[in-house]
């Protein structure tokens, strides 16, 4: 097999991987969070937690990788425009999902808490959800422009 076809696949999966975390991770959290129930939120915080590290995290080093070695390989300067505009909302990205991982850090400090506090929950989940909402929208776009490679940005 061709390595570009390799990195290609290693490239799409990744983004696959990270796209499908991403909502899988929203969906959950969103939904137990809604639920009310405690030890739910225990359970799932703690396993959220989890699949950042076991999926989100390589996802994006692997994405940054074949990312880079795709331009290179297909001779797409890493000054022009396409590229900047897709490592700018990659970055802005981060920008989102790092604070995240730590709001998810302290989600589940304070589902393990004896003394649950559901306003003080209710507070980083609407943080969480209003970092979440541009960063998955964001990813949205770059799908858009790795699919379609606008001309006028090669």
């Amino acid at each position: 097999m061709d390595s570009y076809f390799l990195l290609k696949m290693l490239h799409v999966l990744s983004a696959t991987v990270l796209t499908g975390t991403g909502t899988g991770i929203a969906f959950f959290m969103f939904i137990t969070w809604r639920s009310g129930n405690t030890e739910a939120l225990q359970v799932t915080t703690r396993h959220v937690v989890l699949a950042d590290w076991i999926f989100t995290t390589p996802a994006v080093i692997i994405q940054l990788a074949t990312g880079f070695l795709l331009a290179n390989r297909l001779g797409i300067s890493m000054l022009s425009p396409w590229i900047l505009t897709v490592i700018g909302l990659f970055v802005f990205i981060g920008c989102c999902w790092l604070p995240v991982v730590w709001i998810q850090y302290r989600l589940r400090a304070l589902a393990s808490e004896e003394q649950f506090s559901q306003e003080q929950f209710n507070r980083y989940m609407r943080l969480w959800t209003a970092l979440g909402i541009p960063a998955f929208t964001t990813l949205l776009v770059i799908y858009w422009l790795m699919i379609f490679k606008p001309l006028a940005m090669t």
